[in-house]
């Protein structure tokens, strides 16, 4: 099957893949015996999950690991708001946008954040995380976090902030700066 590269530019991950994460996806694999294709969606979280994001390089070597064209897995990339094809900001803050969230305030404590770290808030998932520009913060609405009873809550890295407010942003920002 002929390959037809996407575009690269700078460092390419897939020159970087360290032992631990080739034995995961080879270990990963072996769960789709039938259909390689099946395996698409989990090597896309291990790539993702170890370098932060998935770059051209990284979209073209899982396609030939799993014997696709570079299309059938850049399509999964954006497709699913979840994987990013740039590098995020060293937190990630997520802010839940479901009803509960929102009826507390959510939006208007996405707009805050993304005020206090100088990031446009009108930016969405189709146009890139938005990050600030020192690379230390990246913001973005997410469907529900799981803890409507203390709405609104937002999740950094993987810590989960609960009835935060506007004056808990500094506090938040700080936690996260280094």
């Amino acid at each position: 099957m002929e390959h037809h590269p996407v575009s690269s530019s700078g460092p390419r991950q897939a020159d970087q893949i360290p032992a631990d994460l080739l034995a995961k996806i080879d270990e990963a694999v072996t769960h789709y015996p039938v259909s390689k294709r099946s395996a698409s969606l989990p090597l896309l979280h291990l790539w993702q999950n170890h370098f932060g994001f998935i770059d051209d390089s990284g979209v073209n070597w899982i396609a030939q690991r799993l014997e696709l064209e570079p299309i059938n897995i850049l399509e999964l990339v954006t497709f699913y708001p979840w994987f990013r094809q740039e590098a995020p900001g060293k937190a990630i803050i997520r802010i839940c946008r479901t009803l509960s969230c929102a009826m507390a305030g959510s939006y208007e404590l996405r707009e805050k954040f993304c005020n206090a770290v100088g990031v446009d808030p009108s930016t969405d998932h189709h146009h890139g995380l938005p990050t600030s520009a020192d690379g230390k913060y990246s913001i973005e609405f997410v469907e529900c976090l799981a803890s409507c009873g203390s709405a609104p809550v937002c999740l950094v890295n993987d810590d989960l902030h609960e009835d935060v407010t506007e004056a808990d942003i500094p506090k938040i920002l700080t936690q996260y700066a280094s």
